[in-house]
């Protein structure tokens, strides 16, 4: 499904130029449950942006779904991201006036869907993440928690070939974190292929795998070991 060849990204800043990722080369099967590791400024971030077609490769391939990502040009770029992948970001990224159904029917709204088929599609997306009961809140009615289902009920609503997560559980305490795995981990028994980003050991430990990333090279790529189950 992803297939990563000798992927260099440089940030340029004036005639300083500073390597974020130094020839990085893995691929992701259809399926897999795969977390990104690695200490601040190691590069997992950018590595994340780049899969979710949210920036640009300075060199190398990535292809996704037999299709050369990087030659692709920004609407290209966007035309992608709506059809093949769903987000789920720390910080939520919910628009504070829609109500919980409203923000998950937003992807649908670009991707061109009727009113009708949106709705319907929306309220079965929120009653997988058992939020059906709120689809009328918004989100400053909403728990940490809570607000994150509905951020994973917007990324699953257009039946992406991938989510990715980034530091999904960083905003949440304990219980909420286990609650949004547990979803994760029934998404992706479902067939739903997971990448997420994550600097917290136990919450790499519900994944299958774990890519570690160090100073812009991957040091180990490997399945989890005492992987927690639901």
């Amino acid at each position: 499904m992803i297939e990563i060849k000798d992927l260099v990204k440089i940030y340029k800043t004036g005639s300083i130029e500073f390597e974020a990722l130094k020839g990085i080369n893995f691929n992701v099967d259809k399926g897999e449950y795969t977390s990104i590791m690695g200490p601040s400024g190691s590069g997992k971030s950018t590595l994340m942006n780049i899969l979710g077609c949210l920036d640009r490769l300075t060199s190398g391939k990535y292809i996704l779904n037999g299709k050369d990502v990087s030659s692709l040009n920004d609407n290209e770029l966007a035309v992608i991201r709506n059809k093949e992948i769903g987000f789920v970001f720390q910080a939520f990224n919910l628009l504070p006036k829609l109500s919980a159904v409203e923000n998950v029917e937003l992807p649908l709204i670009y991707a061109g869907a009727s009113a009708a088929d949106r709705r319907k599609r929306s309220i079965e997306a929120l009653k997988k993440v058992g939020l059906e009961r709120w689809m009328a809140h918004k989100p400053i009615e909403l728990s940490g928690g809570q607000k994150q289902r509905v951020a994973i009920a917007r990324a699953i609503v257009t039946n992406p070939s991938i989510i990715m997560a980034d530091e999904p559980t960083g905003n949440l305490d304990s219980a909420a974190s286990i609650d949004i795995m547990r979803i994760f981990q029934g998404l992706n028994d479902e067939g739903a292929t997971i990448i997420m980003v994550t600097h917290e050991s136990d919450i790499a430990s519900y994944t299958k795998r774990i890519v570690r990333i160090k100073d812009g090279k991957i040091i180990e790529d490997s399945p989890v070991k005492n992987r927690v189950v639901f």
